[in-house]
């Protein structure tokens, strides 16, 4: 996590911005907070994905899908905005370190145990995902945000 800079924006939707969650190809995820105090990871677009329409036609598929999942082992979607100048979409915030940071910075392989029981939340979030229709195209150790297609 790291702190807002001064080009990040304090709001994105009803989300208050505190601080940078991560970074990627297709955007930015904020650690944000609704006016009653719910704690959100709020994903926003790129300005330059923001301008292609067919990237937005994706990106509003995407959170489409996302909202079809639902379980335990799953963060649901709270809110979005894909027609907003810069699309945006909050889920509920998972607070805890990537797997990649356990294992590399912090205590090594894990104990068979522990491999059993992240193995077997992540078997049954794949469950939810695939009961929904959908392909998750985008599970990595160091992922917070996910990405979801329909098969085919």
């Amino acid at each position: 996590m790291d702190p807002l800079t001064p080009e990040d924006p304090d709001r994105i939707g009803p989300f208050r911005l505190v601080a940078r969650l991560g970074a990627g190809g297709m955007g930015r995820v904020y650690l944000g907070r609704s006016d009653l105090g719910r704690t959100v990871a709020v994903k926003v677009v790129q300005q330059e994905y923001a301008a292609d329409p067919e990237f937005r036609r994706r990106f509003a598929h995407e959170v489409a899908a996302a909202r079809r999942v639902g379980g335990p082992w799953t963060a649901a979607v709270l809110d979005h905005d894909t027609g907003a100048r810069v699309p945006w979409v909050a889920t509920q915030y998972v607070a805890g370190p990537s797997l990649h940071d356990v294992v590399a910075r912090e205590s090594g392989p894990l104990p068979e145990e522990s491999v059993h029981a992240l193995a077997g939340g992540l078997a049954r979030a794949l469950v939810d995902v695939h009961a929904a229709g959908l392909v998750h195209r985008d599970l990595k150790p160091a992922k917070s945000s996910s990405r979801w297609t329909a098969p085919g």
